[in-house]
């Protein structure tokens, strides 16, 4: 006789899932850490954000400041260019001197020649602030283009307490996210010292064919007590706790020097405001005095109570008390913007940052303005 054989299809489906128990606060720790690492990250944003603002802001001011001076240098050329004409007609009606003509004509060169340096310096600040913005440098915004006054502060600066400056400097924020974070991994290095504790269970689906996997009658499952119990290398963890513990230290000292350099740039930046503004009121009056007395030498020098010696000299003092005061009014927008960046910028609440738009690529940015907007007042000098 001949044996016989039957073949038999067996399907099986299923899955082995493990939970390990946080007895000793290893997952607790690493996610405090990793929040950490997550709000440091936002913070080290901000203070991208505000060197940004303050860079857009700087090179903003800078390119008025400019232009502003080179006014100054062109009305001083036309002034001093009248006087050359004056000097020139005494000179034709034979009560001049070639010497006084050549003085005068070196006033106005001199006054000529700043005016091209001022030029190029605007249109370099106008260049970077079209890349600051996300603009090709040949795409120069209009507005700044046409600015010719500082902008300046129109309010009072809001310095705020220490605790206040402390927590809205991003760099402050960032280095104590950072502390705490490694704070944390500290208590992830100590759960390393204890064993691990996972509860495992099976879930499965049999059959003899494939249409009755996940059917009632073919399911089956099994849960615990099966529990493994991985014991650590103790020696190897006591050097990670160390390891730790001494990220955490440099934490602590990066941190406190954080803090030391927040007040330290704070106390600098507040200082150099003030003096800004002190010399810019100095300046001011040294400029209408100058105006003033180049005015009383003009009329002395028409009515031929005084010689043309005092009437250049008059005009040139006016000249560079007027260059200081435009100088000065640059100084002191200069000097606000490095307070603001100082004191934390005021950005930390920003809306996000929204993706560029796909007309930046071929030049054509759409730019949000206002974002980082100072209040200003434009003020004619």
């Amino acid at each position: 006789m001949g044996s016989t054989g039957s073949t038999t299809n067996w399907f099986q489906a299923g899955f082995d899932p493990s939970y390990e128990v946080d007895f000793f606060g290893r997952f607790r720790r690493s996610i405090e850490a990793a929040r950490g690492d997550e709000q440091a990250a936002r913070a080290q944003l901000d203070a991208a954000r505000i060197t940004i603002a303050a860079s857009v802001a700087q090179a903003y001011a800078d390119a008025c400041g400019y232009a502003a001076q080179a006014d100054v240098a062109r009305d001083t050329a036309r002034l001093q260019g009248d006087t050359l004409k004056l000097t020139q007609r005494l000179l034709d009606a034979g009560r001049g001197t070639r010497r006084d003509v050549d003085q005068a004509a070196v006033t106005v060169e001199q006054a000529n020649a700043q005016v091209p340096q001022l030029e190029a310096e605007r249109r370099a600040q106008l260049y970077a602030l079209a890349a600051l913005t996300g603009r090709p440098p040949a795409e120069i915004d209009g507005e700044a283009q046409a600015c010719h006054i500082v902008p300046k502060v129109k309010t009072v600066i809001p310095v705020g307490d220490g605790a206040t400056l402390l927590a809205r400097r991003p760099d402050v924020r960032a280095a104590e996210r950072t502390l705490a974070a490694d704070t944390a991994r500290i208590g992830v290095a100590t759960a390393a010292l204890f064993p691990s504790v996972s509860l495992m269970g099976s879930v499965n689906s049999t059959g003899t064919k494939g249409s009755q996997l996940g059917t009632a009658k073919s399911f089956g499952f099994s849960v615990g007590p099966l529990i493994q119990w991985n014991f650590p290398n103790i020696l190897a963890a006591k050097a990670q706790i160390k390891q730790a513990k001494a990220g955490t230290d440099a934490s602590l000292a990066t941190f406190q020097g954080t803090i030391l350099t927040a007040l330290k740039e704070t106390e600098s930046a507040l200082a150099r405001y003030a003096a800004a503004l002190d010399q810019n009121a100095a300046l001011g009056r040294a400029a209408d005095a100058a105006d003033d007395a180049a005015k009383l030498s003009r009329i002395r020098f028409d009515s031929g109570r005084d010689n043309f010696l005092n009437l250049l000299v008059s005009e040139q003092n006016r000249a560079s008390a007027r260059s200081a005061l435009a100088q000065s009014d640059q100084a002191v927008a200069d000097a606000q913007v490095s307070l603001f960046k100082a004191l934390g910028g005021g950005w930390e609440n920003a809306p996000p940052i929204a993706n560029a738009a796909p007309g930046a690529v071929s030049g054509n940015p759409s730019v949000q303005r206002g974002s980082f907007a100072v209040p200003v007042s434009q003020k004619s000098n």
